[in-house]
């Protein structure tokens, strides 16, 4: 069962997964240009323009070397769900594989990974520009209290789950429920589960935890060192609020917090530090219920072992032997 082989009518897909910082990026470069394969980004943050950086995005001349997808697809002031990435990631997948191609998936984001397993409800559900905006307005005049109060009367069980500051979710029930005329649950409960039509096997990578925390701290200090300042003061002088999505992951929203004097720099690198390695560990926590997957200590072996034993698994076909299951 080799690369690009189906099983009834799923495609089988190779995936590098493993905690932010543990050297997906490297084996994912090193193994495609060893397979023929173009890499598909899954990665809820490098999706955005403008966000490099911190997000810690491969550099354009090795994009020319081997292809990436997903990489620079929205704006920082757009909303990118996990069904766009759904949409988008099936799309990359065909077009790869009718050119004989062969689709790689590497990242940490675990949504994604289960919208394409088939975990995400299906059609999208319908988004107005225009709607988005009066809320956001109103948000701004009355506060997210009035918005969470209107969700209150119209879907109480919404209202329930989100925060009263969660602005981003309370938009977004109000959107779907002055669209529709009807609370989010009862639209969700309507909705076939949708998945490309893929069969995953996950390469994962790990390391001790100290020596990962290590790795972190050497990386966020490199970023600070590299322009990480300059690129999110640059952001918000375009106009981008500090309130997007985009602009609230860490790093962007202590640096956001330095920039308007609430905190001193060094605060704002070991803030950055500190959410880093709080993600890493909910990664791990998620990637450990990820199955098929053949994980690697990078502790204990070089990445080019790594990166050698996948390319034997991907081109002979052997991976579900490797993992102990029944082929």
């Amino acid at each position: 069962m080799t690369a690009g082989d189906k099983r009834g009518e799923r495609r089988i897909i190779y995936a590098i997964v493993g905690p932010t910082a543990s050297g997906k990026t490297n084996a994912g470069f090193e193994l495609a240009r060893r397979v023929g394969a173009e890499i598909i980004s899954v990665d809820s943050r490098q999706v955005y323009r403008y966000l490099d950086v911190g997000t810690d995005k491969i550099s354009a001349a090795d994009r020319r070397i081997v292809p990436h997808h997903l990489i620079d697809v929205a704006d920082p002031d757009e909303i990118f769900s996990a069904a766009d990435f759904l949409e988008r990631a099936s799309n990359a997948i065909s077009r790869i594989s009718s050119r004989g191609r062969i689709p790689l998936l590497v990242g940490g984001t675990p949504l994604y990974y289960r919208a394409l397993e088939g975990n995400l409800l299906s059609e999208s559900l319908p988004k107005d520009e225009t709607v988005r905006k009066k809320l956001e307005l109103e948000a701004s005049a009355a506060g997210t209290s009035a918005l969470h109060g209107r969700l209150l009367n119209v879907d109480p069980q919404s209202a329930a789950r989100i925060h009263p500051n969660d602005r981003v979710r309370l938009v977004r029930a109000l959107e779907l429920y002055e669209l529709t005329g009807r609370p989010a649950p009862e639209l969700y409960a309507e909705k076939r589960k949708m998945g490309a039509s893929v069969e995953l096997f996950y390469f994962g990578m790990s390391m001790p935890r100290p020596l990962l925390y290590e790795k972190i701290e050497r990386r966020v200090n490199q970023q600070f060192r590299s322009g990480y300042v300059e690129e999110v003061e640059w952001l918000l002088g375009l106009g981008y609020s500090r309130a997007l999505p985009a602009l609230q992951g860490f790093g962007y929203r202590e640096i956001a917090d330095y920039l308007d004097g609430k905190i001193t720099f060094e605060e704002a690198i070991q803030g950055d530090i500190r959410s880093t390695k709080a993600f890493s560990r909910r990664q791990d926590t998620w990637f450990k219920h990820f199955s098929p997957i053949l994980w690697y200590d990078i502790f204990k072996c070089t990445i080019e072992k790594v990166v050698g034993d996948m390319e034997e698994v991907i081109l002979g076909g052997n991976f579900l032997k490797r993992v102990g299951t029944n082929a």
